[in-house]
């Protein structure tokens, strides 16, 4: 039963360093490693980021502790109703409104912190009427601003994000960073050419880590095949239509792993797409293949076209 992740070791290396560079030096750029570590795992993508910037953001307060100490975690989601004891003390926390500012003083924080700024996105952030007030509360509960920070949404162009980034430059106060994302190395420029009196920091995580995804393969290995002839298989008893054989692959729901699009099947085999019995289940799926299809046998791979951000792999295989 494995999962496995494929890397091209030298062209991912040369990848994340040669992005990393377009987008500034270790001042001007926070890599992102949060959540299941763009399925690489936290560890592995924290060895990396330690090398090319002394800021490293982080998804919640819980994953903030895995950043070491000669580290700045930079956490990216509010704080609900718990600040764990692991928390770094020289962890910057993020506040988009009044009431996150009062949670962080009822938690008795008393560190640094920055100010979300709301973008298209809506997801939480202080709207423009709202930063005198929100930046009062920072300096009232006591806490350090340490930045700004405008999150784009991911759909629409370069343009788009660079003139709702531009936006919010031109409001607020130009002494402190404004930290960035979804933005590619053109526009960053020229957002730092026009802005050259401001630092404009550059969060980077997906086109970081996963930026070609030609030097990454993921593939789970075939545990058992069997032949069948119409009845029902399955943990919910599903019923089979015609003849062929049924395949079970090491990989299902425990990995993150589910259906695409459209429900479609993420599994591939000789460049044909597997069709799933029912959906995967914990640590397999059972898929069936028609009479007259190519069937992988046991110990053969079978491609697995999923999202990085949502899978947890068993391993990684570098080659």
């Amino acid at each position: 039963m494995t999962l496995r992740l494929t890397v091209d070791r030298q062209a991912w290396l040369h990848h994340v360093h040669t992005h990393a560079a377009d987008l500034g030096d270790s001042q001007h750029l926070v890599p992102v490693v949060k959540g299941n570590g763009y399925g690489f795992g936290r560890p592995l993508l924290i060895e990396q980021a330690l090398s090319i910037a002394t800021e490293i953001a982080v998804g919640t307060v819980f994953e903030a502790h895995d950043i070491p100490a000669s580290h700045t975690p930079i956490v990216l989601t509010p704080v609900g109703d718990e600040l764990p004891t692991s928390l770094p003390s020289n962890a910057v926390l993020v506040v988009g409104s009044q009431h996150h500012v009062n949670t962080l003083v009822s938690h008795g924080w008393s560190g640094r912190v920055i100010v979300k700024l709301r973008s298209s996105v809506q997801r939480f952030g202080v709207a423009g009427a709202d930063v005198a007030s929100v930046v009062s509360a920072v300096q009232a509960a006591g806490f350090e601003q340490h930045g700004w920070s405008v999150h784009p949404p991911l759909d629409g162009t370069a343009a788009d994000h660079m003139q709702e980034i531009a936006q919010w430059l031109s409001v607020v106060p130009d002494n402190l960073p404004m930290y960035v994302s979804h933005i590619d190395a053109s526009t960053l420029n020229t957002l730092r050419t026009a802005h050259s009196q401001r630092k404009i920091v550059a969060r980077s995580g997906t086109s970081l880590w996963l930026g070609d995804k030609s030097m990454l393969t993921l593939g789970t290995d075939v545990l058992d095949v069997s032949r069948v002839n119409g009845g029902t298989a399955g943990y919910r008893n599903t019923p089979i239509t015609g003849s062929g054989s049924l395949v079970v692959v090491g990989c299902g729901s425990s990995h993150g792993v589910a259906a695409n699009a459209g429900d479609l099947s993420p599994f591939h085999f000789a460049k044909q797409r597997l069709t799933m019995l029912e959906p995967p289940h914990m640590h397999s799926t059972i898929l069936f293949v028609q009479d007259g299809a190519t069937c992988p046998t046991v110990n053969d791979i079978v491609d697995v076209q999923q999202p990085l951000t949502r899978v947890f792999a068993d391993t990684i295989a570098w080659k």
